[in-house]
């Protein structure tokens, strides 16, 4: 049985067409086909041994004589991307010098959604009755009133009945078999569910965003509110006039976990839940969702940054939610940043794209000062919800024991909140029990056999971890260097370590650990969340996991253990980023009637990120960033590409780095730094280098990369991967 449902064809081989693979090849290859079929039209191609789903690109470029060309057929139906998802595809792959075909996998990540529907069947009312009507059967017919298709199994369970009481009515005639499609079909969200009551703020913004919905042009919004502002409620005004457009609609959130109290709030809002897509959907899960997205039945997606690449029939929104998180960009295989790409998709769909934060990334806040973008402000929070109070506590003036985290003052507030009958969270982005072990005896780091990093050791489960390749090995009772007996002792604090100091500290709260590491998948987040909301648990030590997107009324106090961590990362983002993650888990605190408190311990209380913290002055510190990047001449005010090789042998990596490094064309407005070791010199046994190019913000950046990395033969032992605009230097 073939993979893919084929349209039969009879017909001889008569026209060429350039046909894209979902492979990392440089373009279309020559096809035969018997007749000509527009650009995305899905065929089967075959290349080698094996047939593979694929895509009319355009015309053949008759590289190849026609005597030996192979023929394609298409499927049934003739299913095809659309115009601008294939527009899209050629940007990107361009943008990122990606191969086009690498591209075009993840719009067809799905290829099973292309086999031919497996029906379900059910049964209803037939046309006989029957002859002898029991009280079990009465039951049974009773159910049938409502119209609805029922399994077998489904009348027995609601009408308390056995199996053989439905069997026998089907064998009379009396219930009748129907035919369902393979799955059932996403709800339509109602535009005028519950329309909520904005204030002018609000009401001014949403206003902006439904006119250019209504107009089905191409606009950038940012939506710039405090946290607390209410800007999903405001940007689901554009939802709604999408849906009386007869549009679909694309939210893009950078967390799975942050879907958990968002979808309950689109539910509240538009009557029922917009169809999901994320990396934890099972393959059945994905094939329906992916179907419904290109039929157009599904009129709202809710998604992760792969859901940019869905084959939208009518998409007329889209929505950046957190457009400042790091999570936007992926790292590997096809290198691009959602955000940036979701732009450039409204732009090629000819419809609005809102961008949405409290703490929006630097290149969107000049983008909106400068007016290219719309710029959407909200200074308030909604209703009678205040702005926390923020306080910064010394650590180098408070005297605490060694080996404890929780300072005082601290400590003091906690059992405040806690004595009030109030919730708190203790923020520290750290997984585990401590990020190093070392033997006290001569000094020995345990670290990762395939990477250059620490093992962290996670004491719940007497493991010593690496977070970047998953190795991980028991917690040795002896040093592995000096055979010392029980000298490995832990260096500094991660969320477990604080938890079991407030553990003994507060032994009688309710307490929960949140991590990547406690919360798999969004059904763990979403009982985890729902029990801070039920106010089952009294205090939340998590990472940031907790730091966006929750809104728990009762939280009046956060308390941020280590505000330093983070901010000197060595890369012009790092104050930036360690600003808007301090920010975004402050304002976690008192979002509802109660007043908040935020509590930062720092042993720099002058660093310029934590005085704009405790001013509230954020605008102040985005200027102040804005200029030193402006005198750097780095994003958004010049641009950066990052070329990482990587390798098993490290002296050959090292010495193409070289030889890269000396063949890098002179240009005008261009500097090339490198080769130099990555942060991360030893990464899943990879040994890695970096080159960094800056150039002007004029220069065609990905023209000179082409010109240059054809200059020096690469050998298959080195791996090339190059990074426009990143966002992280590891």
């Amino acid at each position: 049985m073939k993979p893919f449902a084929l349209k039969p064809t009879e017909d001889a081989p008569a026209h060429r067409a350039g046909v894209l693979l979902p492979l990392r090849l440089a373009g279309a290859y020559d096809y035969a086909m018997k007749a000509p079929l527009p650009r995305g039209t899905l065929v089967t191609a075959p290349l080698g041994p094996r047939e593979y789903l694929a895509c009319v690109w355009g015309d053949g470029d008759g590289s190849v004589a026609a005597e030996k060309l192979k023929s394609v057929e298409p499927l049934d139906g003739e299913p095809r991307l659309p115009p601008a998802l294939c527009d899209f595809i050629d940007w990107v792959a361009r943008y990122t010098l990606t191969p086009p075909g690498q591209v075009l996998a993840l719009a067809l990540r799905v290829p099973s959604a292309f086999d031919e529907e497996i029906p379900r069947f059910a049964f209803v009312r037939g046309d006989e009755t029957p002859k002898k009507m029991t009280d079990a059967r009465a039951r049974v017919l009773a159910l049938c009133e409502d119209g609805l298709a029922r399994k077998v199994s489904d009348y027995a369970a609601e009408a308390n009945v056995t199996p053989a009481v439905v069997r026998g009515l089907i064998d009379c005639g009396t219930l009748k078999e129907i035919a369902l499609p393979e799955f059932r079909r996403f709800p339509i969200p109602d535009a005028d569910h519950a329309a909520p009551v904005l204030n002018a703020e609000q009401q001014k913004a949403a206003n902006a965003m439904v006119q250019d919905v209504r107009v089905g042009a191409f606009a950038a919004h940012l939506l710039d509110g405090v946290t607390g502002s209410g800007k999903t409620e405001t940007y689901f005004e554009a939802v709604a006039e999408a849906l009386k457009r007869g549009k679909q609609a694309l939210i893009l959130l950078p967390e799975i976990a942050l879907t958990v109290q968002f979808l309950d709030r689109f539910a509240e809002r538009f009557g029922c839940r917009p169809a999901e897509w994320h990396s934890d959907l099972s393959q059945k899960e994905r094939k329906r969702t992916y179907r419904a997205v290109m039929n157009g039945e599904a009129r709202v997606v809710v998604g992760a940054r792969s859901a940019l690449f869905l084959p939208f029939k009518e998409l007329g929104l889209i929505i950046a939610d957190e457009e400042h998180e790091q999570a936007y960009k992926q790292e590997d295989g096809v290198i691009y940043h959602a955000r940036d790409m979701a732009v450039v998709r409204a732009r090629l769909e000819n419809c609005p794209v809102v961008l949405s934060s409290a703490t929006p990334s630097l290149e969107s806040y000049v983008n909106a000062a400068s007016g290219r973008y719309h710029w959407l402000r909200l200074r308030e929070r909604h209703g009678v919800a205040e702005l926390p109070e923020i306080r910064l506590i010394d650590l180098r003036q408070e005297k605490m024991d060694t080996g404890t985290w929780l300072s005082q003052p601290l400590r003091e507030a906690l059992a405040v909140a806690l004595g009030s009958g109030e919730q708190a969270m203790l923020f520290l982005n750290r997984r585990g029990y401590a990020p190093l072990t070392l033997c006290q005896s001569c000094g020995h780091k345990m670290m990762c056999r395939n990477c250059s990093t620490w093992l962290v050791e996670h004491r719940y489960h007497r493991r010593l971890t690496c977070h970047h390749c998953g190795f991980d090995m028991p917690t040795p009772k002896t040093c592995p260097e000096c055979q010392a007996q029980n000298s490995l002792i832990a260096c500094g604090p991660g969320v477990e370590r604080v938890a079991e100091e407030f553990a003994s500290v507060f032994p009688q709260a309710r307490m929960a650990i949140a991590s990547s590491d406690t919360w798999h998948g969004p059904l763990e987040t979403q009982a985890a969340i729902r029990a801070m909301a039920k106010r089952e648990i009294d205090v939340v030590i998590g990472t940031q996991i907790m730091a966006k997107g929750h809104h728990f009324p009762q939280l009046t106090l956060v308390g941020v253990v280590d505000a330093d961590l983070g901010g000197a990362d060595g890369d012009m983002r790092a104050r930036e980023r360690t600003f808007q993650l301090l920010h975004q888990v402050s304002g976690r605190a008192g979002r509802a009637e109660k007043p908040g408190l935020v509590l930062l311990q720092t042993r720099n209380p002058q660093d310029a990120v934590m005085k704009a913290l405790a001013s509230g002055d954020r605008d102040a510190f985005y200027e102040q960033e804005r200029l030193f990047r402006e005198r750097a001449a780095t994003p958004p005010f010049g641009r950066l590409a990052a070329v990482i090789l990587s390798g098993a042998d490290g002296e050959t990596v090292r010495e193409i780095g070289r030889q890269l490094a000396k063949a890098a064309p002179s240009a005008r407005g261009v500097k090339v730094w490198g080769p130099t070791p990555a942060f991360y010199h030893l990464l899943r046994g990879q040994t890695r280098e970096r080159l960094l190019v800056q150039t002007e913000k004029s220069v065609d950046v990905q023209s000179y990369l082409r010109a240059w990395l054809a200059l020096v033969k690469v050998p298959n032992a080195v791996r090339v991967t190059v990074d426009i605009d990143p966002v992280s230097f590891f």
